[in-house]
């Protein structure tokens, strides 16, 4: 049986790094429903202040901050009991600037970690992700995989797992790490070098627009709803007796992403969809696909909502947006992993 959410998290004083971006701002959401007391940190950079807009209230607050300010950070540890921690940068933002990617991913959490022991936090989860794995060697893929990252990003969330984990051996920290599968979902980033398959293929087939493809479309992921990772992340901050254990979340299934553009040309009602491919992307994972069973028998999680219904909800949701999908499309870039000009 999963845990009563409500329950153990309500009342909580939870601080969430990376608070106003994708996942971060679903799990801010989440928290407000149950009733915890939480503070939003975020700089901006990749996140949105409009993604915290409608639920900002005395019991949810956003501050505006560098994770590496440590003065700030040392003060806001010090009202808190829980800390999730998302800041991060992302997989094609480490192609082209590894070193600070590397600061943010890694060095900054051994930061936030020796801070959160200073404020004696009762708990720490570390949200890593399942780029730490590499391409799969097997599937579904266990906790106990190989890990063997593509990418500076990949290298750089293991880091800090290791460091994560390292608190929790030689301190007594109470620690846990999840590495979500790729989640999508309302929020989600077609912009910049943030920008991800799903939320640019939904714009393109609601523009019209062909979608691109980088390789021949044969690589697999594991895509889970949102909604689903931010609720196994807050299971795991909330279940007792958790201490030292990573824990996979995804949807435990595998899909091309051929079969991805065909299921989203459907999705938005078009015959058939245009493909264009590029060249692949470089350090490009191959093969994904989680192995959720320690989730669901530690913490009882299992993904509730499918990847059709996943994707028609998004679709809703860019069709309710004041900006049309073409103009949002102006922001992307195709080779997200190039130096910004």
């Amino acid at each position: 049986m999963a845990l009563d959410l409500r329950q153990s998290l309500s009342g909580q004083k939870v601080i969430v790094t990376g608070a106003a971006g994708f996942i971060g701002s679903e799990i801010v959401h989440q928290l407000a429903n149950m009733g915890a007391t939480v503070i939003a940190v975020d700089n901006l950079h990749n996140g949105k202040r409009e993604n915290l807009a409608d639920i900002l209230s005395p019991s949810v607050t956003l501050v505006v901050a560098d994770i590496r300010d440590h003065n700030i950070m040392r003060d806001l540890l010090g009202r808190c009991d829980i800390v999730l921690h998302l800041a991060c940068l992302g997989v094609r933002h480490s192609i082209h600037s590894p070193l600070e990617n590397h600061e943010i991913n890694a060095t900054a959490t051994l930061h936030l970690l020796e801070l959160s022991r200073e404020a004696s936090i009762k708990r720490f989860v570390y949200v890593s992700s399942s780029e730490v794995y590499g391409t799969a060697r097997y599937v579904p893929m266990v906790e106990e995989h190989p890990l063997t990252p593509n990418t500076v990003y990949g290298a750089s969330k293991l880091a800090g797992e290791r460091y994560t984990d390292a608190y929790w051996r030689t301190y007594g920290m109470d620690t846990v790490v999840v590495r979500p599968f790729n989640a999508f979902g309302p929020r989600s980033h077609h912009e910049g070098d943030s920008g991800e398959v799903i939320p640019k293929f939904m714009l393109q087939a609601i523009a019209g627009e062909p979608l691109i493809i980088h390789g021949d479309g044969s690589q697999t992921r594991d895509f889970t709803d949102v909604r689903d990772t931010a609720r196994g992340i807050l299971l795991a901050a909330g279940c007792p007796q958790l201490q030292g254990t990573t824990l996979n979340l995804g949807q435990g299934k595998e899909i091309t992403i051929n079969e991805l553009a065909e299921l989203v040309g459907a999705v938005v009602d078009r015959n058939s969809v245009t493909v264009h491919h590029e060249p692949p992307r470089p350090g490009d994972v191959l093969r994904l696909c989680a192995d959720t069973t320690l989730a669901n028998n530690r913490i009882g999680y299992a993904p509730l909502i499918t990847l059709k219904d996943g994707l028609l909800n998004l679709r809703n949701w860019y069709l309710q947006q004041e900006r049309s999908p073409t103009e949002l499309l102006s922001e992307m870039r195709v080779k997200n992993w190039t130096t910004p000009n």
